[in-house]
């Protein structure tokens, strides 16, 4: 018998909550993604050469089926911010979607004031470019093909069209990464980006630029709900050997 959705979903808020309060005694060593790691390093590179870093969020909204995706990308805008918000050139957002707009501008607007420099903080450093996909890659592109912009990072949903901006990015000679989860726009951005975000890689960007330890909670759940995912898989594969004639 399948579990309930309702007994899914409270195993899902136990376990965060259980891994969010304990260790287990000892820090656990996140598997390395390179991706992530090249994308801190440019975040220290535009601080220390005064050029600007652009958060890309897509065109999904919290209402649409793509919410998570959107919510990974303001919690890498967040992080991007406290770095580099009192840089020459701070981080910008875009995005293709009015409400996620709005929490982008929420987003730094709160980062600005939690870090004391809440006098620096302008609306336009977040914008909607467009708000169909195509339009808003091309909204985004001048601000990639500057010369400033020398770092561009892409969580979100997106389509086809962020092959158009990673090719942007690559034309300006900056870096670029990205991660959506539709998997064509994934093969997409293997081909285009400098660095793509893989499956759920995409939802650990939190975790692993340390945002809280809720993130590090929730890819632990993961790790568990995987196991337990398997385990069902080859209890019902072979249940059938123990299941007598029928």
């Amino acid at each position: 018998m399948m579990p309930s959705p309702l007994a899914i979903l409270a195993l899902v808020v136990a376990l965060m909550l259980l891994f969010s309060v304990w260790n287990g005694g000892k820090r656990r060593t996140l598997r390395n993604i390179p991706a992530i790691q090249r994308l801190q390093r440019s975040i220290d590179l535009s601080v220390e050469d005064g050029s600007r870093l652009q958060v890309n969020l897509g065109h999904g909204g919290l209402l649409s089926t793509h919410s998570a995706a959107a919510l990974a990308g303001l919690t890498l805008l967040q992080q991007v911010a406290e770095i580099a918000a009192d840089s020459d050139l701070p981080p910008v957002a875009t995005s293709g979607e009015g409400t996620l707009m709005l929490l982008a501008q929420d987003t730094l607007r709160s980062t600005y004031r939690r870090i004391g420099i809440p006098d620096q903080f302008h609306l336009h450093l977040a914008q909607t470019t467009g708000i169909t996909p195509f339009a808003y890659a091309a909204g985004t592109l001048p601000s990639v093909l500057d010369r400033t912009a020398l770092s561009t990072a892409m969580l979100g949903a997106f389509g086809p069209e962020a092959g158009l901006i990673a090719d942007a990015a690559h034309r300006s000679e900056g870096f670029s990464l990205g991660g959506s989860p539709a998997l064509s726009t994934q093969a997409v951005l293997f081909a285009a980006a400098h660095e793509p975000l893989l499956g759920e890689e995409l939802y650990a960007a939190g975790a692993y630029t340390k945002a809280n330890v809720a993130h590090e909670a929730s890819l632990r759940t993961q790790d568990v709900l995987r196991w337990v995912i398997i385990v069902l898989l080859l209890f019902t594969a072979i249940s059938p050997f123990f299941g007598g004639n029928q």
